[in-house]
């Protein structure tokens, strides 16, 4: 039977006439229940949050740090129970649900030790005649309330990047999860519930997104935190008026395996990094550039190693890749190969579905002006092509709307520096998939992919202001 969950309101569980049906993508079942939110409720939130604030600002680094150990210790007593609910209600493969889940202990235990270090800074100001003995100390001070919104495709760990670094910087935080992934995040909340953290700091709402519009009208929301589609992020930057925006948008990631590069391994990151959680992941492999030298070779290997991983189950631990989150994002992705092939593209592997699995695809033969190749597929497709200049290969991957992360398998400096220098993205992976990121690192976009960093101490120095004390000293 499925089970009904309560919005977590202002520190307290409250139900709702209005419900979000939650269904598993692989088999239909209903997994749960869950109270929708009205814009009254975000209203609510808000004027809590607000309140809560001037307990919170005022915590000192090591209760904070204890709140976020407390959450750590429950994820990991509950591990099993949170992936297994992941798998259900969002069709992900168990063994990337445990991971994820895995990943976001990681991330609280992170928010924990940056709890501690936020800091500052001395700042001689004497630079000028008539400055002697004037200092300057610098800090950051908590903003106040948070607005995050928060995507399907991770729900657990990029609710984490949300909350974790709000709670060590002494902020509160108002959480839209997705609607069809909440479960993840309310169960988050009730770790939450259980700490000492103050009533009202945290708030977890499911709800339609025209319910959420306070987040970006109140003014007592100081700043917008956004992960999901670059349409939807672009559209909250031009509507939430002063306020300042983090956007965590899409991307297409390119990725060059040169001919120096161990191909063996270079293959087996390249199925993790296209096809773990069913490529719906915004630094999920999709433009593959290969060498000409090694190009017939890598591709004969890559599409052994594709041919066998086990599509299906999502609860089953041998399963690797999993459900797709609904029928229409198969229907979209089944769209996307058939239109790559009638302008002529190649299916070397997959390019077939079953239910709302689909299975790992690759394409050949494609044109730089395919939409396979200009778009986000978000899905566990990708396209290999040929390159002789490493250089051209470089221009290759900059030939994008998004720029969130590049990827390059090669061991020749010249080259790894040239790539760091002038690949227009947030990121550049040596000798490895642009799906890999370290949860403190700095993450984040250029161009359509995004604005802002996250990792949690450059979430903090989004969500804190800088203030200056100036001192005569003479």
């Amino acid at each position: 039977m499925a089970k009904s969950y309560k919005m977590y309101l202002a520190g307290k569980w409250v139900d709702r006439r209005n419900k979000i049906t939650v269904v598993n993508p692989y088999d239909d079942s209903v997994v749960a229940t869950v109270a929708s939110a009205s814009s009254k409720d975000y209203t609510k939130a808000i004027e809590a949050a607000q309140e809560a604030f001037s307990v919170t600002r005022e915590l000192p680094a090591y209760k904070r740090e204890e709140t976020l150990r407390a959450i750590a210790a429950g994820l990991e007593q509950n591990l099993d129970k949170f992936a297994r609910m992941m798998s259900r209600e969002l069709g992900k493969a168990l063994k990337d649900s445990r991971g994820e889940v895995t990943r976001s202990i990681g991330v609280f235990r992170a928010s924990a030790e940056e709890a501690k270090r936020i800091g500052g800074e001395l700042v001689d100001l004497d630079w000028s005649p008539g400055t002697e003995q004037r200092l300057g100390l610098v800090r950051r001070f908590p903003m106040g309330v948070i607005g995050g919104i928060s995507p399907f495709n991770f729900p657990l760990n990029l609710v984490a990047h949300k909350i974790g670094p709000a709670i060590a910087s002494g902020n509160t935080i108002v959480l839209k999860p997705a609607s069809a992934t909440p479960v993840m995040a309310l169960m988050l909340a009730d770790l939450i519930d259980k700490t000492d953290h103050p009533k009202g700091a945290v708030s977890v709402l499911p709800g339609a997104a025209r319910e959420s519009a306070p987040l970006l009208e109140d003014r007592r929301v100081k700043l917008i935190t956004f992960t999901g589609s670059s349409e939807v992020g672009w559209w909250i930057k031009e509507n939430a008026g002063k306020k300042p925006v983090v956007l965590e948008l899409g991307g297409n990631a390119g990725v060059a395996v040169a001919d120096d590069a161990d191909l063996e391994f270079a293959a087996t990151r390249m199925l993790y990094g296209a096809f773990a959680s069913a490529g719906q992941s915004c630094i999920s492999v999709q433009r593959i550039y290969v060498h000409e030298k090694i190009y017939d070779k890598f591709l004969k290997l890559l599409m052994s190693k594709a041919k066998r991983l086990k599509v299906g189950d999502p609860l089953d631990p041998a399963t690797d890749v999993g459900a797709m989150v609904d029928r229409k994002a198969v229907d979209n992705t089944m769209q996307l190969v058939k239109e790559a092939v009638s302008e002529g593209a190649k299916i070397a592997v997959g390019g077939k579905a079953r239910g709302a699995c689909f299975f790992p695809t690759i394409l050949t033969d494609v044109k730089r002006s395919m939409t396979v190749c200009t778009e986000e597929a978000f899905a566990p497709l990708a396209v290999v092509q040929k390159y002789k200049v490493f250089r051209k290969v470089v221009d290759e991957i900059n030939d994008s709307a998004y720029g969130l992360q590049a990827g390059f398998f090669t061991n020749r400096l010249k080259d790894i520096f040239y790539a760091f220098k002038y690949v227009e993205t947030g990121g550049v992976v040596i000798n490895d998939i642009p799906t890999f990121r370290a949860d403190h690192q700095p993450y984040g976009g250029t161009k359509d992919s995004g604005l802002g960093r996250e990792g949690i101490r450059y979430s903090i120095e989004d969500m804190t202001e800088l203030k200056i004390l100036s001192m005569n000293l003479k």
